[in-house]
Formats: C-alpha cells, structure tokens, sequence
C-alpha cells in the first residue's frame, strides 16, 4: 500500500504532467475541468499527508 507522502508525489506529478500535455489547457492558458480536478487531489492528498516541519 503506497503511503500518504507517495500519495502526495504521485498527485503532484499527475497533475504536472497533464498541464504539459493537454492541448486544452496549452491552448486557453487556463486549466481545463481534468486539471482542476487533479488540483484538488493534491490539495486533498497535501492537507492529509504528515507534516515535515
């Protein structure tokens, strides 16, 4: 089972790799509906994972 720092790298990376490869969100500078919802993934998986401070 993938711990909840994987959790948190895989939703970042996730996310980054789409906003390099949608044409949609390329092409209007803003993000499409898939970005915004792999936003919110990694906002979920960062309030959850444990804090490093």
């Amino acid at each position: 089972m993938p711990s909840q720092g994987d959790a948190l790298q895989q939703a970042h990376s996730d996310y980054q790799h789409h906003m390099r490869t949608c044409r949609q969100c390329h092409a209007d500078g803003a993000p499409c509906a898939v970005a915004k919802h792999l936003m919110r993934v990694y906002n979920n998986a960062r309030r959850i994972a444990p804090r490093t401070d």
